[in-house]
């Protein structure tokens, strides 16, 4: 029998997701980042890891938000088959609940409605939203915070498929390497292997939200991802760019079947500020 929710019931709890993204970075994370300041050799690269150690618990203690770019709102819904919807559009309530949570947490609002006109819509929305259906009854919501500085290093290509592994360690190097201090390291980096244009993309965000340190399934996958972290770490960019051996926190890759003519990879940057928040209804 399916369960029957209405819409209206996700907008309060993707406000509140909204603001505890913002003010919230995970817990493992921050203990991340502690150990992280411990490895780190360099002065100037310590000094900048305790800081964002010391402003995550300020943050989360303050309920203010960690970072000032609180970005643009990306939604991930899991939604079991199972459930039946009623009320106004769920894309409606999303923004909705942006909306709220936007204006009630006030968090600064960084959407323009227009690419070209540059017209900030003053809500932060629209949202973007990807939904997924799976088994169940269900619904998970991720509510994903996604600052401009690291979505601004974002690369993709379609490499030839004789390209393999080691053409993929080149791509992601070369990408960290040309992104340098922009993206406010030590980053995160999701790498998506695979499908089309946008679902190579997608792929790379989603692995944005694994938590940290965790591997892919796939043999082969998690251990390019350990040679892809040790071997950005080793590019000495260091925390916020400024030299050391911390230059990413963790690299994860996610990866789907693609087209015989084509090896998609795609590299999606997380900033310092990983930010969070998961509920489920």
């Amino acid at each position: 029998m399916a369960r029957i929710l209405d819409t209206a019931l996700v907008i309060p709890v993707i406000a509140r997701l909204a603001r505890q993204a913002a003010c919230e970075l995970p817990q493992d994370y921050v203990e991340a980042l502690q150990e992280a300041l411990e490895r780190e050799e360099s002065p100037y690269g310590k000094d900048v890891l305790q800081t964002l150690t010391e402003n995550a618990r300020y943050a989360k203690a303050c309920q203010i938000p960690c970072c000032q770019d609180t970005g643009v709102c990306v939604v991930f819904m899991e939604i079991g088959q199972e459930i039946s919807w009623t009320g106004i559009p769920l894309a409606e309530a999303v923004d909705e609940g942006v909306r709220r949570g936007y204006t009630e947490g006030y968090l600064r609002k960084s959407i323009v409605g227009d690419p070209l006109e540059r017209i900030n819509t003053g809500d932060n929305t629209p949202a973007l939203l990807h939904i997924d259906i799976v088994p169940g009854a269900d619904a998970a919501i991720t509510v994903f915070p996604k600052g401009g500085g690291s979505e601004n290093m974002g690369v993709y290509a379609a490499l030839l498929p004789d390209a393999g592994e080691e053409g993929i360690r080149h791509f992601v190097l070369d990408a960290v390497k040309r992104a340098g201090g922009k993206p406010c390291p030590p980053v995160t980096l999701g790498i998506g292997l695979g499908g089309t244009m946008d679902y190579c993309c997608l792929l790379a965000k989603r692995a944005l939200l694994r938590p940290h340190g965790s591997r892919n399934p796939l043999s082969r996958c998690a251990h390019l991802e350990t040679e892809l972290l040790t071997a950005v770490n080793a590019l000495g960019i260091g925390p916020m760019g400024t030299g050391g051996r911390v230059t990413a926190m963790d690299v994860r890759i996610e990866q789907f079947a693609c087209h015989i003519t084509a090896l998609p990879v795609a590299v999606c940057f997380q900033c310092h500020a990983a930010r969070t928040a998961r509920a489920v209804i």
